[in-house]
Formats: structure tokens, C-alpha cells, sequence
């Protein structure tokens, strides 16, 4: 346990690396040590503690948890340094022999941080707690506040799945979370502190109710009758997950935003194979459909992995074809890796990593020309966008309903409101969507807004 009498005005800052998840579980990690009497601060300012919180997905992942290490110790040489996440699950021993490593945390020691801190005192040799994940059989619940304005809930974790290219089940343990009823009240608690939207997240998420009994959708249809919230999103889930039930209830709901994100991973019915997915092209095809079928205005962003074992040009090539023709808002596009103890590396062929690259690139370009062809379609329409904290060049944003991103100068009244508004054209510095309103008076100053349903 810590020693209350070793960190009065004590400061921590965090780094955070991979999905939306580990932010979420960052953030309750923060509010936690908040509640011990710590000050979180800025990572560049120097704190008296820097906790790292990383990801396995890919190596460039595990090579930024090496980097922030060693900048959090030019920026304090007396740093207690803690590492924590899904590289710390899978090579403890690796991150403990790193020089200046005072403590490694497993996935679900992560957030019990405060049991573990201790006196906070320089170790010659980083102390090591990570349990067996596999067995481990409980769910910690998290949610992010004040790091954006949008909320992350994590709902889920652990996956059974076992894709032969990915180290998630091996870093967070078999399928898990709460019940819907623990889960109802973490979604009002969010709401109650100032949460207008919330984002369903973990790394499985369809797979909800496995561990308790009950069902993602009976989830779905327990969080709309939420009044604390306006908003919920739901984050990646599995095509083969993401039934015509779950689609026709966010087409009827007014809570649950016409915005989906499912994971192809490959347009190759071959590579999917080897991938050990459990689905084809052509239920992903009917995924997508009858989306656009109840929701034509709905967004839909997919990833997808290029460049893996097995993937032959004939194979992405097929990949790009099937992206090209289907009615998708963006890809999010992953560079394959090799990750250690993954059953991709017995397949023989490995791509060559310039050509993976090059593929990427390609892909890019799709998504970009995707993205453009979406936006072009609501130009010049009402929308209901919901504006973030943070300014960038004079300029705040925020997100429609079926997630067009809107530019607007920035003004701390609109922060976290939800404003009707109509949209302009893209913007030409940054492919975002503009406003074009009439100009209307607000407090000292002149900007472009719809006063309908703006109540500040």
C-alpha cells in the first residue's frame, strides 16, 4: 500500500499508448491517485511519477514504451517510473531490466495502482507484479473523464478468439466484464459527471454477457433507457457479432449514433482463413447492407491489415478490390508485424516490408478518397454536432451525429454542447467539414451558430 506520509504533493503523469481501452483504464487509473492526494500533470512539465501504459499490437508500439521511458528520465532522473498494460503482461522481464524501471504492473494489476506504488522510492531492480492473465477471471471496470469530451466505458475485456496474428488474449486473458446492471450504473456515473456521449469500448465487445450470462444486445437496450446520457456509441465489434437485431435497434433508437466500426482485417477469403477469423467477404458484405439499408446516412469505418503472412499481391489485390466497391465511410489501415508466440509466423511467405508499405499507402489513399465521398454527401445539411474541449490553430471540432468531423473557431462556451447546425463544404487545409451559418451575437463576440436547442 502506499505510505500516505511519502507523496503529499506528489505528481504523476501518464503516457498512453494503443486502443481506446487503455485510455479509458488510464483515466480511471488517474482519478484513483487523484483520490490518494496525488496532482496529475503534464508528461513534458516533469512529474515525480510517470506511469506507462502500453500496447503489444505492434512493434512500433512496444518501441514507443521504450522512447517515453527514457524521456520521462531526461525530463527527471528521479522519476519513479511505472509500466504497466499489455507489454508489460507479455515481457515483465524485458521492461524490468530496462535501466530506470522502478515497477512493472500486469493487465489487471493496472488498476489496483494504488496497492502496488509503495514508498516510492528508486529500485535497483524493477519490483514485477503480473499475474496469470489466463486465469484471472476478474474484470475491473473503467471509463475516461476529463482527457476529451467524449467518454470511453469499457464494457469488456479479454478475448477467446485467438487470431493467429494477434497478442490480445495472450496480454488480457479470456472474455469478461460486469453485469448489465454494474454496467448501467458506470454509464450513469459518467453521465452524472458531465458525460454527454459515451463510447462503448473493450476488446471484444459483442462478445459481452459470455462471462455473466446475458447479452450485448439486452446491454444495448438497458443503456437507452440511460436519461443521464444523450449519447452512446458503439466501438469495434466483430462482423459476426454485430447482428440485424443490434442494426435495427440503433436504426430505431435516438440514443445510439448511426455509426459503426467493424474489423475486416482482409478482403481475401484465403487470408481471413489464415487469419483464424470467423467470418467470410460475404457475410461482411451483408453486414454492411443492410446498414445502409435501415441507416443510409450511417458511417461505417472498417480496419484492415495489410502486409501479413501469407498475403500474396493475387490476395491484396482482392483486399483492395472488395474495399473499392463496398459503401464505407474509412479504413483504419494496420501495418502487420510479427508478434512473438503468434501462430502467423508457421505460415512460409512473409511480405516483404517495403512492399508492406507500399500496400499501406495504397490503402490510405482509398480511405482517404472514401472519407471525401462520404462528407460530399452532407453539404449544405443540418446536423447535430457535439463539440470537444481541446483548440487546435484557432479552431475547435466536433462530431455529427454519424461522425462527420466539424470545424469551428473555438469559443469555451460550446465546449461539451451539443449545437444544431448546417454543414458547409470540406476544409481545404485539413479535410474536415466547415460551418456556414449566419452570423449571430453571443456574449463580446461574433460567431457562426444555429441557436436552436443551445442552452448555455
Amino acid at each position: 500500500m502506499i505510505d500516505q506520509s511519502q507523496f503529499q504533493r506528489r505528481t504523476v503523469s501518464f503516457y498512453t499508448l494503443g486502443c481506446k481501452l487503455n485510455f479509458s483504464e488510464t483515466s480511471t487509473i488517474a482519478r484513483q491517485l487523484e483520490n490518494e492526494g496525488f496532482i496529475r500533470g503534464d508528461f513534458r512539465e516533469g512529474a515525480d511519477v510517470y506511469i506507462i501504459n502500453t500496447c503489444s499490437v505492434t512493434g512500433s508500439a512496444e518501441k514507443k514504451c521504450r522512447y517515453a521511458i527514457h524521456r520521462a528520465l531526461r525530463i527527471n532522473p528521479k522519476a519513479f517510473i511505472v509500466v504497466t498494460g499489455c507489454f508489460a503482461q507479455l515481457k515483465p522481464e524485458a521492461i524490468a531490466s530496462i535501466e530506470g524501471v522502478d515497477l512493472v504492473l500486469g493487465s489487471n494489476e493496472k488498476l489496483e495502482m494504488a496497492f502496488y506504488l509503495g514508498v516510492l522510492e528508486k529500485k535497483e531492480k524493477a519490483e514485477i507484479h503480473a499475474g496469470n492473465i489466463a486465469k484471472d477471471k476478474r474484470f475491473m471496470p473503467s471509463w475516461s473523464s476529463g482527457d476529451r469530451t467524449r467518454t470511453f466505458l469499457k464494457i469488456q475485456d479479454g478475448c477467446d478468439y485467438f487470431c493467429s496474428y494477434c497478442t490480445i488474449p495472450l496480454a488480457r486473458g479470456r472474455s469478461r466484464n460486469a453485469t448489465i446492471r454494474q454496467t448501467v450504473e458506470q454509464a450513469k456515473e459518467a453521465g452524472n459527471a458531465g458525460a454527454k456521449e459515451i463510447i462503448l469500448t473493450g476488446v471484444n465487445i459483442g462478445d459481452f454477457g459470455k462471462s455473466t450470462g446475458e447479452t450485448f444486445f439486452e446491454l444495448l437496450k438497458s443503456l437507452e433507457k440511460v436519461e443521464e446520457v444523450q449519447r452512446f456509441r458503439i466501438s469495434s465489434i466483430e462482423p459476426n457479432l454485430l447482428t440485424d437485431e443490434i442494426i435495427q435497434l440503433v436504426a430505431d433508437s435516438s440514443k445510439f449514433m448511426p455509426h459503426f466500426h467493424i474489423p475486416l482485417q482482409s478482403g481475401s477469403d484465403e487470408i481471413l482463413k489464415l487469419m483464424k477469423r470467423k467470418y467470410d467477404t460475404a457475410l461482411f458484405r451483408k453486414r454492411v447492407e443492410t446498414i445502409k439499408t435501415l441507416l443510409p446516412h450511417a458511417f461505417i469505418g472498417v480496419d484492415v491489415i495489410t502486409g501479413v503472412r501469407g498475403e500474396t499481391r493475387q490476395e491484396f489485390e482482392k483486399t483492395h478490390d472488395f474495399l473499392r466497391q463496398l459503401d464505407i465511410s474509412q479504413l483504419h489501415v494496420f501495418t502487420y508485424s510479427e508478434r512473438p508466440n503468434t501462430q502467423a509466423l508457421k505460415i512460409d511467405y512473409s511480405v516483404p516490408h517495403e512492399e508492406r508499405k507500399q500496400r499501406s499507402a495504397l490503402l490510405h489513399e482509398l480511405s482517404a478518397f472514401k472519407v471525401r465521398k462520404f462528407y460530399k454527401q452532407f453539404e449544405h445539411t443540418s446536423a447535430r454536432v457535439l463539440f470537444e474541449e481541446h483548440p487546435s490553430n484557432g479552431l475547435m471540432h466536433g462530431f455529427t451525429e454519424n461522425y462527420i468531423k466539424v470545424e469551428f473557431p473555438f469559443n469555451p462556451a460550446l465546449i461539451n454542447q451539443i449545437v444544431d447546425v448546417k454543414l458547409k463544404t470540406l476544409s481545404a487545409h485539413s479535410g474536415n467539414m466547415t460551418l456556414q451559418l449566419p452570423k449571430q451575437p453571443f456574449g463580446e463576440q461574433t460567431f457562426y451558430f444555429v441557436p436552436e436547442n443551445l442552452n448555455i
